[in-house]
């Protein structure tokens, strides 16, 4: 028309229902996977027709219907340690394919900015979390939880659980790094030293490494634990310090991949070669791990297996389909061999 333009309009469940030649109930029902029986000669009728017209659901209004947001926050420590990326991949594949948006929040792993992504998504009013905290804890989640917006935590050691729901999902961090340090060990590197940060995951790691010194009868110098951050810049500290020792260790356990990878800068910078002059041990099998020179001997977590998983926990609390009360559940880890140890 003149002065103006034409717009298509968008295409509703009404237009669906005309091409399908179904009503616009039974529209609903497929689009909203209801537990009425829809033939499927039917609802592939109905799948061709939303294709053929480019329908697309509104999540807006569904979630104004519902009292749903069709959003999903994830809180997680440093988005710029590769191993979080690889775990949002997971949980975004998962969430997509049932309708949900993702958005992601970074905390840098300080307690006031914990509580400040609480705060946010408490007013964004989101339907649920997959998070990894290091300093809230159950009591300060208990306001969402008893509002019915559940929480799936990413633990390092198995949780208790209660009436409320709050799910964990972990990776048994004692384990993984006694097998680690015991790995070295059997390999005759003796002194075990270790680079590790005091906080999230840091202590059980910690834990680990004395436990497979104390059962190969390995006495624990507390002059080979350097404690340093969960970054490159931490493990480069951390080496720093283990080499200024009068005797350097013969291997070193680094508490992630991001610490190895600052540790080998370190020891490359004083002329020692690795593996032998000292071996490097990681932990988490982030992608640039087999990239670095050498390739990095490391614990693998799996993480986008991780973060499907718990995006699957999560929905299902959402569509009503988990058990009452937490639920703890353990993920695998893989000691991965590679040139450094």
């Amino acid at each position: 028309m003149a002065g103006g333009y034409w717009r298509k309009s968008r295409p509703t469940q009404d237009d669906v229902a005309r091409r399908a030649g179904v009503s616009q109930t039974t529209v609903s029902q497929v689009l909203n996977n209801s537990a009425f029986a829809v033939p499927d000669e039917t609802r592939q009728r109905i799948l061709a027709a939303i294709e053929e017209l480019g329908y697309l659901p509104d999540a807006i209004a569904r979630g104004l219907r519902k009292r749903e947001t069709y959003t999903i926050a994830s809180i997680i420590p440093n988005i710029t340690n590769p191993f979080y990326p690889s775990v949002e991949r997971g949980l975004q594949d998962v969430a997509e394919r049932f309708g949900y948006d993702l958005i992601v929040y970074n905390t840098d792993g300080v307690a006031e900015k914990e509580h400040k992504c609480l705060r946010s998504v408490q007013q964004r009013g989101v339907d649920g979390i997959v998070a990894s905290f290091f300093h809230v804890t159950t009591v300060d989640l208990r306001p969402l939880l008893e509002r019915n917006v559940p929480v799936v935590r990413l633990e390092s050691r198995a949780q208790g659980t209660g009436s409320l729901p709050l799910d964990n999902l972990y990776v048994d961090s004692v384990a993984a790094a006694h097998d680690a340090v015991r790995y070295l060990i059997d390999r005759g590197y003796r002194p075990v030293g270790t680079i590790v940060a005091e906080n999230g995951p840091g202590p059980l790691r910690l834990l680990g490494y004395r436990r497979a010194l104390e059962e190969s009868d390995v006495p624990v110098d507390e002059s080979l634990i350097a404690h340093a951050d969960f970054t490159e810049q931490g493990g480069y500290t951390g080496m720093r310090k283990l080499l200024s020792r009068p005797s350097r260790p013969r291997a070193v356990f680094a508490a992630n991949d991001m610490m190895a990878m600052g540790a080998l800068v370190a020891l490359r910078e004083v002329g020692l070669r690795v593996p032998e002059d000292v071996a490097m041990m990681g932990f988490d099998d982030i992608s640039a791990a087999k990239l670095v020179n050498p390739p990095l001997t490391t614990i693998r977590l799996f993480q986008e297996q991780l973060g499907g998983r718990a995006a699957e926990l999560l929905i299902e609390r959402l569509q009503g389909k988990a058990p009452e009360g937490g639920r703890s559940e353990e993920m695998p880890f893989e000691l991965v061999k590679r040139e450094s140890a």
